[in-house]
């Protein structure tokens, strides 16, 4: 299916997926004074915003040119729309716009998620609707976490924990409003949440939108898969050394009490090439079983069928079509999976991998 206009000579249709970033962060945290901040910012030209309303980021100084009623263009050249309808609805009328030049030929879109959102549903939004994933990708989620209110809202928030796990890039707001002692303390939490995600302490939304993108599998530097830089598999064998000596990190200790002590992450290597069916099997009975507490996967596998990599991306029981490289990243060809987690130990997996691609008899047991 693709889209009807009545002059081809007149569709702008860009040559790959355009990029999307996921904003999210718990209510308060940042995310408005953030945003007006980057629609401000002459950098984020050519980019277009999906917000839940206008009014609560405060446009008014910044309106340039309204197209309609749910569309602005900026004058940073930023294109600013509010969601109409479902996600899906919203994602592919931007695009239909595009390619008939009823706006600008954005190149990147960001996506503001509400303070009480799980972002899980808006990841697997991009990976599942044939539509929508053909023409966007998912570059990353970045989320942004209050520094004064964290501890209280991690604390009594299962959102804000799911949040701050499953990012790419991890905003510490009101970095100012606190001491240096507590922005370490956090910033060591946030990172036993999530060992791979670069952290960054913001005041009054300032940061350049070049930290925030171009966290995805593919680089557009180089114009290739780039799957080291996304995988950060390494990071969690640091944090796996750390857990093997106490669980310290920069000198602080681990809450065993602290409710998002039941996050895990982690990753799981293979040192023999997979069996592909036995593989899936595996997926399957991991996402039937243990869907809604595995928050996010990321992957990259050898196989015994093909004698390339295969990179595997899912959040929750949903996946994205599996990609083929090229080639090996390095010289390293175990499989390695990253797991973010609720409430699942390394072990399982660790245990049912091995059962089900040995075929030794009932991996659950």
């Amino acid at each position: 299916m693709t889209d009807q206009t009545d002059d081809p000579q007149d569709l702008t249709i860009p040559d790959e997926p355009l990029p999307v970033s996921v904003l999210t962060g718990f209510l308060g945290s940042g995310k408005t004074t953030l945003l007006n901040r980057l629609l401000a910012d002459p950098a984020m030209e050519e980019t277009a915003v999906i917000v839940n309303e206008f009014g609560e980021i405060g446009l008014d100084h910044l309106l340039m040119e309204k197209v309609d009623e749910d569309t602005v263009l900026l004058n940073s050249g930023c294109l600013c729309c509010t969601v109409r309808g479902d996600l899906v609805n919203s994602l592919r009328d931007l695009f239909r716009r595009r390619v008939r030049r009823e706006l600008p030929p954005f190149k990147r879109v960001v996506i503001e998620t509400t303070g009480l959102a799980d972002p899980a549903p808006v990841l697997q939004t991009l990976m599942t609707d044939p539509l929508v994933s053909e023409r966007y990708r998912l570059d990353g989620v970045v989320t942004t976490v209050d520094a004064v209110n964290a501890e209280s809202t991690l604390e009594n928030h299962e959102e804000s924990r799911k949040q701050a796990a499953v990012a790419d890039r991890i905003l510490v707001t009101k970095s100012d409003l606190t001491d240096e002692s507590r922005l370490a303390e956090l910033e060591t939490r946030l990172h036993e949440l999530n060992p791979a995600a670069p952290t960054f302490r913001v005041v009054q939304g300032e940061i350049s939108p070049n930290e925030l993108f171009n966290a995805g599998l593919y680089n557009p530097e180089t114009k290739t898969l780039d799957v080291q830089r996304w995988l950060k598999a390494e990071a969690y064998t640091e944090d796996d050394h750390d857990h093997e000596h106490g669980h310290h990190h920069h000198g602080h200790d681990h809450d065993v009490n602290r409710h998002d002590s039941s996050i895990r992450a982690f990753c799981v290597t293979y040192d023999t090439p997979l069996d592909w069916d036995r593989f899936n099997s595996w997926v399957e009975m991991l996402t039937t079983v243990y869907g809604a507490s595995i928050l996010r996967i990321k992957g990259i596998l050898n196989l015994e069928q093909i004698d390339k990599p295969l990179v595997i991306h899912g959040v929750q029981h949903v996946f994205h079509p599996p990609v083929k490289l090229e080639a090996w990243p390095d010289e390293d060809r175990r499989s390695r999976i990253v797991f973010i987690t609720r409430g699942l130990e390394q072990e399982m997996f660790e245990h049912t991998l091995r059962a089900f691609n040995e075929g030794s008899g009932n991996a659950l047991e």
